[in-house]
């Protein structure tokens, strides 16, 4: 079962947007596909806690994120196989672990920190919190922006992962986002 959280092999550029709630991830994700005439993948978590929230009224719970992580992984792998030179991706396993760390004690699955760490991306975009915090049925830390954008950047820099922090409008995100993955093609 273990690898199924591990990649598939592939030649693309693989980047991740990283970061705090509500900070526009998604929405570059979009934008950088339709640019490159690719792929994006999705934040599993989304899809998997929205319908838990429909159907049961709760929220993410520990033992979610295995599940939430191999929902992810999956995604990843379908669609790296039909992706254009570059794949965009809305979260990886390092951001799981980085909010089951920050919501559980610190804690975090052996399993899902091992992928964590083993799977591998070209870039990450740190987004950065000076957009408006939406409010939604699963985002619930918008006094808490500031320390959960400390806790992906400490990871970043902790497991020696490249990236750079986008800041500003859509507009400013999406050019230094765009420039950097082209210096990558």
């Amino acid at each position: 079962m273990e690898e199924k959280l591990g990649q598939e092999p592939t030649n693309l550029i693989k980047v991740v947007l990283f970061g705090p709630e509500s900070t526009g991830k998604t929405t570059l994700a979009k934008q950088l596909a339709a640019h490159y005439n690719t792929e994006w993948v999705p934040e599993y978590a989304r899809e998997y806690l929205q319908d838990k929230w429909d159907r049961e009224n709760k929220t993410c719970e520990p033992h979610d994120l295995l599940p939430i992580a191999y929902g992810q992984m999956d995604l990843e792998n379908k669609l790296v196989k039909n992706a254009n030179q570059v794949l965009i991706c809305d979260t990886d396993l390092l951001e799981t672990k980085v909010y089951s760390e920050a919501y559980y004690n610190s804690t975090c699955d052996p399993l899902l920190e091992e992928y964590a760490l083993k799977n591998t991306y070209d870039l990450y975009f740190l987004t950065n919190i000076d957009t408006p915090w939406v409010a939604d049925d699963l985002r619930d830390k918008p006094d808490e922006r500031e320390r959960m954008f400390m806790y992906f950047k400490e990871a970043l820099l902790k497991n020696n992962r490249k990236f750079i922090i986008l800041s500003g409008d859509k507009a400013s995100r999406l050019s230094t986002a765009i420039k950097h993955i082209d210096k990558l093609l």
